[in-house]
């Protein structure tokens, strides 16, 4: 997507000044015109006073009414993009009051879009029988204030091909108003449509979770979209800053606001969790007992405080194993005879 139009920054007069000199201008054409039916009545000669009415009534009343067109308000973290009869005329930043071309206009991709869905209601309303009054509710300027988009949950595969849903917020801003307006037909739905697609793209890479602790060949571990949730969403941002730069857009941070397995899977993929708790759990049980069990067997055998035979110690190791790796407390049974 490409545009010829380089953005063009104009430094306009102050609209105080001009609005102070139309206001003087009005005045004096209502003066002229009332000086010249009093002249032209005590003198009785019409044509030379009747032409300096003409002149006060074109002056004051039509040619100032026409140049106030020209005053234009620009409020604060917003710009004004103005066209002269279907050109780029330029590009107004800085908020104030100011006075340019009477013939411009200000051109807002959103201001039309407001005005399209406005009309359309009115016609619904209308076709219906309903009183049509509908504002637009949306200036002319293009706001250059920080924007979230909030993008709704949608459903994609990971690169597992697990069905998973995912959400995620942009926070953006308008940085160039002039590709704004003219490089794409409504910057904010073109900003949404390329955050849909750039979170697809981007989850489909990577698995929503591992199940195991095996590291890279590197000693890396895999990246992951519910562990490493921060390094992906600045990929999303570095991708959807790339899509949306054609159109002056600068995105500030993408944040994943919501991640989880699709319902259809859900459940299965709880239980495959669990598992691996359990099993997780388990081997660090065993490997504690198996410590704990060669410890009290060297320390016996240390202290000679008795001498076990392989059979003997086979079956204290058992014992112990069963105790310390059982998930119930073990009922001990205390042998009051000989152990051999």
């Amino acid at each position: 997507m490409k545009t010829d139009i380089q953005e063009k920054e104009l430094r306009p007069k102050s609209g105080g000044v001009v609005l102070l000199v139309l206001i003087l201008g009005i005045l004096a054409g209502t003066g002229a015109f009332a000086a010249g039916i009093v002249a032209s009545v005590s003198t009785g000669q019409d044509m030379p006073w009747m032409l300096l009415s003409i002149f006060g009534i074109v002056a004051g009343w039509v040619v100032c009414p026409i140049l106030m067109a020209g005053l234009k308000i620009v409020k604060p973290n917003e710009a004004r993009v103005f066209t002269l009869f279907g050109k780029y005329y330029g590009t107004v930043k800085e908020s104030g009051f100011y006075y340019v071309n009477p013939f411009v206009t200000s051109f807002s991709p959103t201001y039309n879009a407001a005005l399209s869905a406005a009309q359309a209601k009115s016609k619904e309303m209308q076709a219906e029988g309903k009183a049509a009054l509908v504002s637009v509710g949306v200036g002319k300027g293009i706001s250059l204030k920080t924007q979230t988009l909030n993008n709704q949950k949608q459903k994609v595969n990971d690169v597992l091909g697990n069905p998973i849903i995912i959400g995620a917020v942009v926070i953006w801003h308008v940085e160039n108003p002039t590709l704004a307006a003219f490089a794409v037909e409504n910057y904010q739905e073109f900003l949404s449509i390329q955050t849909d697609a750039t979170i697809r793209n981007i989850a489909r890479l990577y698995p929503y979770d591992i199940f195991d602790d095996d590291d890279d060949d590197d000693g890396v571990k895999e990246k992951t979209l519910r562990s490493s949730t921060i390094e992906i969403a600045d990929t999303m941002r570095e991708e959807l800053q790339k899509r949306v730069a054609s159109a002056g857009l600068a995105i500030e941070e993408v944040r994943i606001t919501h991640l989880a397995y699709a319902e259809e899977i859900a459940a299965a993929m709880l239980q495959r969790q669990q598992a691996v708790a359990i099993i997780a759990a388990r081997q660090k049980i065993v490997d504690g007992a198996v410590g704990m069990v060669k410890m009290a067997i060297d320390r016996l055998n240390e202290d000679e405080v008795v001498n076990l035979d392989e059979e003997r110690k086979a079956a204290m190791v058992s014992n112990l194993l069963v105790v310390l790796c059982g998930n119930k407390d073990a009922q001990p049974i205390v042998n009051s005879g000989s152990i051999y």
